[in-house]
């Protein structure tokens, strides 16, 4: 028995030593636990502090958005709200002639105050936002007058920056490319200066309403330097306004950017003008041509009209089609004139060419039926053997010799070989000889020729001359 008392004694013992030290490791991590969970609180309360802290909640408080209905413009049915326009020009992109319309890469701003706008502010400065709080407030309603198309720039966000004042004055500006369209007179072209001109309005608000205007005068409009076109020199770029009226809505106030081109004259120089004068002195050539090569001188002048035809209408192609005449088209048309009255030259010369021919082929058929044995003396130095081929030189060389003296005789093998015929009588000698001057040019085809050769270029010189004159 004391035996077994000892030992119950013993394990009781180890029980209980067991049971406190699981009783100890228990409140330990309890008490982990419980800083674990105070620490991590303190943590979500410090991040929830932060949160509250945000521009969104300090915006939106500052401005008061949500406090005023913005759908009505600052000081309703008070006097017209003033607002400021200058823009940027950042570039041109094109101008076509084809479509009358020209395309402008700018930046627009607007000036403008709204009370409701207004923070309490102990720096003075502004705060600056995008887009997205344009669609909660009120901002002027300004639209390009005859746009054709005109985008924002939304790469990578909208080109849209808002600005605002402490005092409630604001700064709109946008990125905005446009296609206009621009009246283009083309009596000149291509050597014209054109003015386009880029409107700007507001769609709703009347004058008594909006009052728009550049904030600085002709300073409201910069370039860039680095502006320029392939076929036009950009000369000057100015502002202006004044009201417009529309008979069912009222007067609107409209600012205008106008901007001077004049167009560069080397390009057509080398593509129109210079192939046009190539091909009317081409035409030329043809004087110098025998006109008895009929191929030669045929080939050479449908040539010339083919290809000035081909150049007035790649001219005409990149054109509008209007209903006047241009300055480029008086010269091709003129210089195709020269090129047709070249072949229509030749066509002259052949046709008289072929009527003095059979002319002169009755005339020797004639003179072979009406020959007689002729027993003119001449000179040893002067006689001549013809046996019924000749030609009018040959007539004129033996005019004139004197009959020989009476009772000289020609043997009579001499005398049917030299049958000598004269190819104009008595009449038509004497009205060759009193006969005009451009009568005779007529009937010889070299002379044509030789006068085509100086009318031609002097006729057209003078017309080049005249046409500078006047366009340049």
């Amino acid at each position: 028995m004391p035996y077994f008392t000892k030992a119950a004694f013993v394990l009781f013992g180890l029980i209980l030593i067991g049971g406190c030290a699981k009783l100890r490791s228990g409140r330990t991590r309890r008490w982990t636990g419980a800083g674990e969970a105070h620490k991590h609180g303190a943590l979500l309360s410090k991040k929830a502090v932060d949160m509250t802290k945000t521009r969104k909640v300090k915006t939106d408080h500052l401005l008061r958005v949500d406090d005023h209905d913005f759908t009505m413009r600052p000081a309703f049915a008070g006097p017209a709200v003033p607002v400021g326009v200058d823009v940027q020009v950042e570039s041109l992109d094109s101008i076509s002639e084809v479509d009358m319309d020209f395309t402008m890469t700018l930046y627009l701003r607007h000036y403008w105050k709204d009370e409701r706008l207004s923070f309490p502010s102990t720096t003075n400065k502004s705060m600056t936002f995008d887009g997205r709080l344009v669609k909660k407030i009120w901002v002027p309603d300004v639209f390009f007058v005859h746009s054709k198309r005109s985008f924002i720039h939304d790469t990578t966000t909208e080109n849209i920056m808002l600005r605002v004042y402490p005092d409630g004055h604001v700064l709109y500006s946008l990125r905005v490319t446009v296609t206009a369209a621009c009246n283009m007179d083309f009596s000149r072209f291509p050597l014209d200066s054109q003015t386009c001109t880029l409107e700007l309005e507001s769609y709703a608000y009347t004058d008594e309403d909006l009052m728009l205007y550049w904030k600085s005068g002709d300073e409201s409009l910069s370039t860039d330097d680095k502006i320029s076109l392939s076929q036009f020199l950009i000369q000057k770029f100015h502002t202006s306004s004044r009201l417009a009226f529309y008979s069912s809505t009222g007067w609107y106030n409209r600012l205008y950017i106008n901007f001077t081109l004049r167009r560069h004259i080397f390009f057509f120089l080398l593509q129109t003008y210079f192939p046009a004068t190539l091909m009317v002195m081409l035409s030329w050539v043809s004087f110098w041509i025998d006109r008895r090569a009929v191929p030669a001188r045929v080939s050479l002048g449908i040539t010339t009209v083919l290809t000035m035809s081909t150049i007035i209408t790649g001219v005409n192609a990149s054109m509008p089609r209007v209903s006047y005449i241009k300055a480029v088209d008086i010269y091709l048309w003129v210089s195709f004139v020269f090129v047709f009255l070249s072949v229509l030259e030749y066509a002259a010369v052949n046709y008289l060419t072929t009527v003095k021919d059979g002319k002169d082929k009755k005339l020797r058929e004639r003179a072979k039926e009406q020959s007689l044995p002729c027993t003119c003396g001449m000179s040893h130095a002067r006689t001549m053997m013809l046996d019924g081929t000749y030609s009018e030189a040959d007539n004129n060389s033996l005019a004139g010799y004197a009959q020989p003296p009476m009772g000289a005789e020609v043997p009579q093998e001499k005398q049917e070989r030299m049958v000598v015929h004269l190819s104009l009588d008595n009449e038509s000698t004497g009205t060759k000889k009193k006969g005009i001057r451009g009568f005779r040019i007529i009937q010889n085809t070299h002379t044509i020729d030789t006068y085509s050769r100086m009318i031609f270029p002097g006729a057209y010189i003078i017309f080049n001359l005249i046409y500078w004159c006047v366009y340049c």
